[in-house]
């Protein structure tokens, strides 16, 4: 090649003015590099003299004609026989002389497909097999081949495909969340994209693509500006330059540029979730077939022949009202109607989160299609049904991210929108603001039993940092925002104030403890005054530690935890004269004496099942209906009809239980509960009547009947929740009786349990106060001995120890 050749020494100039002229940019500049670079490498081909059965092949990203400013040429000389020793070198040494990165191999077909089965990396590349230049039809060959190679390894090479995935987000982390990303290697980076397109080659599985072709054009975008204004090969996008980036993008600043990159990224990541559980579904189906297809085409081993096995249909199982369990995932019942239900987004994502399962792309997308709207302010349920997501803990975030990408939680939360892929640039925090929020809700959701408001521990937890979309103090402007939000979540006036307290003041604790003498009394006293109360004071512990241990290692430490447990220590001692007294029980109505009255006259059960529930106390009307239950009192009533309600799959929200004696014949029991239908309708009144009955005189024994239910239903993975805390109140907590406190993950037939183990350990229940807050249960029970006293001390620790071993049994 002469020194003058346009072929060699045209190139670098010609791509120095591509790369500088403004007007070419973004997918257009990549593709009319990609066309300079072909024609280019076409020319040292031709001029290198290569012999027939050759061709010059572009491979990997080159292949898919994704070059950016400092991208390697990935190429393959693909050859049938002998090469001149010296051929491949006429056509590299241009290449080096240039200056542009080089990645080359010499190989057949035969050799190719050999490397390619045994590295799956040079399988991946060899999928963009494109022709430069040469024979055609032998690149054409080569690519039959190795796609065909790739479709029969396909349930081999896809878990190890999934694998690199794996190795790589460990590695470089989540392109989400990273100040300093790398837009290739990091989770949701344009590896994953590779990752997505090959496994769309094996014909098993394709991903979503909405979106997916923006996000991945902004990635590339952004990788373009990089290496533009650093002029080197780097994937990473560090601090120092995205300010330049930025700018050369046409983007307001580095934090608008961060949050592009994050929005982009996962997209890419969800995709990958969505494609890779539909892979793990399809190879599954597939193991399961092969026995079918070895009993169709021969004989089973007992020598009989069987007809031959059509597809099983899918197995659904139901979780909640209008969401069942099919294929590993959470889905929409064939009779749901989101047009009609504006409470089945939270309800199918709090069913899959508490059942350990992701919720199904279809249904996600259908939910966000035809859902309707929910009103303002929200019904109780879906209070509830957000408290059961966030109670999930670790199993709420795949499901949070579903929601998310398919813009439910925007909708359902409009503040949302301002923190959602904010970035903090803080070297403590670790999440973007979004996904902190979330992941302090993870972690209070381990600190549950910590408080009696756990639905209002994981709300702020939730909430805590709204006011980082805003300007000025964002505690301050959180306390706002939360306000608002809460009324339209429809929480009360106490509930609301209690919120925005601890919105406003979640790093009160942290900065006094670390700041302030500690043996100072005005230092405590100062808390006190902040908090007011007890129960106040439990939920800023907390969601203090919640929030601290979400931010990052660095926010959270023993020394820091030591001296905020410290400050809340004395804190409650300066509040220990406030405790409020147990809410008196309200007045028996004229319906509830009926009731009373007619158990004494008959001796058996009298109830009532009313629709409409009264309004809550605190405002709002609470979900599900109204049954009221007299009974004679006798032992294990409590026990006894919990049971027979969970026999009927009614899940508990509220209950009340009291003693009166209106006939003056003998005490009768009085419970007043809130239930709800797991799903499907209510039973019957009378049908729950008669089993009552059955209960009673023995003829239906409900704890074997709760037994074999449990057996028989198939074994969920589920979530792992706190251990159950049963507790023994202060003995200034009631003066006629013993306070037994138990918070609890909810399940059935969980009150049946609590009640068996109390009449197992020969105690009556007085009065009883049970309330169930999104996936927990806070009651109290008023416990005394069979001659109407408290109990001793060292007998009320028995008895509580009996409570808590009947619940740790499951």
């Amino acid at each position: 090649m002469s020194s003058t050749d346009p072929a060699e020494y045209g190139y670098p100039a010609e791509r120095a003015r591509l790369l500088a002229d403004p007007a070419a940019a973004g997918p257009r500049r990549r593709a009319a590099l990609a066309r300079l670079t072909d024609d280019w490498l076409a020319g040292l081909y031709r001029t290198a003299g290569a012999p027939a059965r050759t061709a010059l092949v572009a491979v990997g990203g080159y292949g898919r004609g994704e070059l950016s400013p400092r991208s390697d040429l990935d190429v393959l000389l693909l050859h049938e026989g002998p090469l001149a020793a010296d051929l491949a070198e006429r056509v590299w040494y241009p290449v080096w002389d240039s200056g542009v990165a080089l990645d080359h191999a010499v190989r057949t077909p035969a050799e190719a497909r050999k490397v390619a089965a045994e590295d799956l990396k040079a399988q991946l590349g060899l999928l963009d097999a494109r022709h430069l230049a040469g024979d055609p039809q032998l690149t054409a060959e080569l690519r039959s081949a190795v796609l065909a190679d790739w479709r029969a390894a396909a349930p081999e090479r896809l878990p190890e495909l999934r694998e690199l995935g794996r190795a790589r987000a460990e590695r470089h982390g989540e392109l989400s969340f990273l100040l300093e990303p790398d837009l290739k290697e990091a989770r949701g980076g344009l590896r994953d994209l590779v990752a997505l397109n090959a496994v769309a080659a094996t014909w098993l599985a394709d991903a979503p693509r909405d979106g997916l072709d923006a996000a991945a054009r902004t990635l590339a975008d952004v990788r373009d500006a990089l290496h533009l204004a650093t002029g080197r090969a780097t994937e990473r996008l560090s601090l120092q330059d995205q300010d330049q980036v930025a700018e050369r993008l046409g983007v307001l600043d580095a934090d608008t540029l961060l949050r592009q990159v994050y929005q982009a990224a996962r997209t890419v990541a969800y995709a990958s979730d969505v494609t890779w559980r539909t892979v793990d579904r399809v190879l599954a189906e597939r193991r399961r077939a092969a026995p079918r297809r070895a009993v169709r085409f021969g004989f089973p081993f007992n020598g009989a022949r069987r007809a031959p096995a059509g597809p099983a249909a899918p197995e659904r199982r139901p979780l909640a009202e209008g969401v069942v369990e099919q294929d590993g995932e959470a889905v929409l019942a064939q009779a749901a109607r989101p047009a009609a239900d504006p409470v089945l987004p939270l309800r199918a994502a709090a069913a899959a989160a508490q059942a350990g399962l992701a919720v199904g792309y279809a249904t996600v997308r259908r939910l966000a299609a035809e859902a309707a709207p929910l009103p303002v302010p929200w019904p109780d349920e879906a209070r509830e049904q957000l408290v059961t997501l966030l109670g999930a803990g670790e199993a709420c975030l795949p499901v949070w991210e579903a929601l998310e990408a398919e813009g439910l939680i925007s909708r359902m939360l409009p503040d949302w929108e301002r923190v959602r892929c904010r970035p903090q640039r803080n070297a403590v925090h670790r999440w973007t603001v979004d996904r902190h929020l979330i992941e302090t809700a993870v972690r209070a959701a381990a600190m549950t039993r910590r408080t009696a408001r756990p639905d209002l521990l994981l709300v702020a937890a939730l909430l805590h940092d709204l006011g980082k979309g805003w300007p000025g103090d964002h505690s301050e402007a959180g306390e706002v925002i939360v306000r608002d939000v809460a009324v339209r979540m429809g929480f009360g006036k106490r509930d609301t104030d209690t919120l925005a307290l601890l919105v406003r003041h979640h790093l009160t604790l942290v900065d006094t403890a670390t700041r302030r003498d500690p043996d100072d009394p005005a230092t405590a006293d100062l808390i006190a005054k902040t908090v007011g109360t007890q129960a106040h004071l439990e939920l800023l512990h907390a969601l203090t530690e919640a929030d601290a241990t979400a931010t990052g290692p660095a926010a959270w430490s023993s020394w820091r935890a030591s001296l905020v447990a410290t400050l809340v220590e004395r804190t409650a001692a300066r509040l220990a004269g406030d405790t409020r007294p147990p809410a008196a029980d309200p007045e028996v109505t004229a319906d509830q004496e009926r009731l009373a009255v007619e158990a004494a006259r008959t001796g058996g059960p009298a109830l009532a099942l009313t629709a409409h529930a009264e309004p809550a106390a605190d405002g709002g009307e609470p979900m599900g209906v109204e049954l009221t239950l007299a009974i004679p009192d006798r032992p294990g009533l409590l026990g006894t009809v919990a049971g027979v309600l969970a026999v009927h799959r009614l899940a508990v929200r509220k209950a009340g239980l009291r003693e009166l004696d209106p006939v003056g014949a003998g005490p009768v029991l009085l419970l007043s509960w809130t239930v709800a239908a797991e799903y499907g309708d209510l039973p019957e009144a009378a049908r729950l009547r008669a089993d009552l009955r059955r209960a009673l005189d023995g003829s239906l024994d409900v704890t074997r009947r709760l037994a074999e239910r449990d057996a028989a239903a198939p074994r969920r993975r589920g979530i792992s929740t706190p251990p159950p805390v049963v507790t023994v109140a202060p003995h200034d907590a009631s003066r006629s009786a013993t306070v037994l406190e138990v918070r609890a993950h909810d399940a059935p037939g969980l009150l049946h349990r609590i009640g068996r183990a109390l009449d197992a350990a020969g105690v009556r229940v007085r009065t009883a106060h049970v309330s169930t807050l999104g996936a927990e249960a806070v009651d109290a029970f008023y416990l005394t001995s069979p001659d109407g006293r408290p109990l001793a001390a060292d007998r009320a620790e028995q008895v509580a120890r009996a409570v808590r071993e009947a619940l740790e049994e499951r």
